[in-house]
């Protein structure tokens, strides 16, 4: 399965960086509130950010690799563009689709996300956002 052509847009390395640039800012910020403790609510909101944060970074390794960036409602296409862009971009797919699968609970969900579930978002958010910042100075 390749990712729609139509869901696509152009991207050069000064929007790599720009998305690496927001997905360090989404992945501290998060780091800072999953150490909040004491507030019931702060590992969904660390959860959030880190899917932010993971969704930015594969911006913009496929800016720097694809020099295309995934657009669209669905980011799971977000996944099979990151599949493509780097001879080990099913591993990194991976952990863009476990981030996805924290997404609904993390943003929309009345039950609050774990906090170790939180801290596996980041966790893997963090693994996203190193890869951009190594493809962003290649």
């Amino acid at each position: 399965m390749t990712a729609d052509k139509s869901k696509t847009v152009p991207a050069d390395r000064d929007a790599a960086r720009q998305r690496l640039r927001t997905a360090r800012a989404y992945i501290e910020v998060a780091d800072l509130v999953l150490g909040e403790r004491g507030r019931v609510e702060m590992p969904s909101v660390a959860a959030g950010l880190a899917v932010l944060a993971g969704i930015a970074a594969a911006d913009a390794i496929c800016a720097a690799r694809l020099q295309m960036i995934h657009r669209g409602q669905d980011h799971r296409g977000a996944v099979q563009l990151l599949e493509k862009a780097t001879p080990d971009g099913a591993r990194l797919a991976s952990s863009l689709r476990r981030l996805l699968d924290v997404k609904d609970a993390a943003h929309y969900g009345v039950v609050v996300v774990a906090h170790q579930r939180a801290r596996d978002a980041v966790r893997w958010a963090q693994l996203l956002v190193d890869r951009a910042g190594a493809e962003s100075e290649r």
